[in-house]
């Protein structure tokens, strides 16, 4: 079943449509758009991100960033969208389902990223909201799990807003700018959305 290529007859992969933002899977021609978006939002991301690597914003990376993203979506395993402005169709930031899950669990884990500029404009929670019918009638998924950091108020508000309900604590869950961190559990059901 080729459920991650469903919604879209592009060649490069999924595309979903929202009223001011497009989600769509990252190209090669992408990279001086992502570069700059990254690059000038280094210190907002630091926060939030793992540590990046000494190569995060190369041309090499990026390649093999999309790469990767290719793999999984082959692989059915996830799927990574730019999240890109309608109006000028400037690149604002990145969501991602990954470690999607069949059999008796039918999950995947939501992640994102906006760039600073593009922050505290309701943005994300457009994305978010879009992304879950393409979650739950496309890949017919039951489950959305995504995890926060608890300090992190704009992204707890994101989800919160989206209809996810907080589930728990996950101590020492990720490692975040060097350092294990815990991180709300959240999660939306089908029966949800």
């Amino acid at each position: 079943m080729s459920f991650l290529r469903s919604v879209s007859p592009l060649d490069n992969g999924p595309v979903v449509e929202g009223r001011t933002l497009t989600l769509r899977m990252p190209i090669a021609s992408d990279y001086a758009a992502w570069a700059r978006v990254r690059s000038e939002s280094r210190a907002f991301l630091a926060t939030w991100e793992p540590t990046w690597a000494a190569d995060e914003l190369t041309r090499a990376a990026y390649k093999r960033r999309v790469r990767h993203y290719q793999k999984d979506l082959r692989e059915e395993t996830g799927c990574a969208f730019f999240i890109v402005r309608r109006g000028d169709n400037a690149l604002i930031g990145g969501l991602t389902l990954s470690n999607v899950r069949r059999g008796v669990t039918q999950s995947a884990s939501l992640g994102y990223w906006m760039g600073v500029r593009y922050a505290g404009q309701g943005y994300m929670s457009e994305a978010v909201a879009m992304v879950q019918p393409y979650v739950f009638r496309t890949l017919w998924l039951h489950r959305l799990e995504a995890a926060c950091l608890p300090r992190n108020g704009a992204s707890i508000r994101v989800l919160e807003k989206a209809g996810f309900s907080r589930e728990g604590l996950a101590r020492r869950y990720l490692k975040i700018n060097g350092q294990w961190q815990d991180h709300y559990l959240y999660a939306i059901l089908s029966d949800d959305a």
